[in-house]
């Protein structure tokens, strides 16, 4: 199964979302990927750089997916508009992990998970452009609690709040291993 987190907007909770899924369904054995861009200042003119992460210590996010208990964990840096170019590798990744969560919204540009999620927090005014284009495609809405409002449903999906620190709840764990 492919499980998307994608977020309204940058720092919202998203790898915190992914961490708290990741422990809370142990038995899924997930791969972790964080999908991010790189600016113009990397110091690689690559399209993408794929790192697997080993070292649970370190203070990455994908560090904190391996905390949390993924089997495997990746951290993908890709130039803007250059995300395509990694499609092959993120397909191997799929191909050799029986459960993956990617963090991102560009993803669903190249693929179509079985469970898409979306991390909301009302609190915030910027919703990135990725984040409307691909809102009619999320499955349910995660919704950071400690927003001034939480609506519970909102374009008829299934509204699940979550709150600092865990970011996860036993229904959202819930509505995702019945997808397992």
């Amino acid at each position: 199964m492919l499980l998307v987190v994608g977020g309204q907007a940058h720092g919202i909770g998203k790898t915190a979302v992914v961490a708290g899924l990741i422990g809370a369904l142990p038995e899924a054995g997930w791969t972790a990927v964080k999908i991010t861009p790189h600016s113009h200042r990397a110091r690689s003119r690559a399209a993408y750089i794929l790192t697997q992460e080993l070292n649970p210590d370190s203070r990455t996010d994908s560090a904190r997916y391996l905390t949390a208990g993924a089997r495997r964990s990746f951290w993908l840096r890709a130039a803007a508009g250059q995300l395509s170019q990694a499609v092959p590798a993120l397909r191997l990744i799929l191909e050799t992990s029986p459960n993956a969560i990617f963090e991102s919204n560009s993803v669903l540009e190249f693929f179509r998970p079985e469970l898409y999620l979306l991390v909301l927090d009302f609190s915030v005014q910027d919703f990135k452009e990725s984040s409307r284009r691909f809102l009619n495609r999320a499955h349910a809405l995660v919704v950071i609690e400690s927003s001034a409002a939480t609506p519970r449903n909102l374009a008829g999906k299934p509204c699940f709040p979550v709150q600092p620190p865990d970011y996860t709840s036993a229904a959202l764990a819930a509505f995702v291993r019945a997808r397992l």
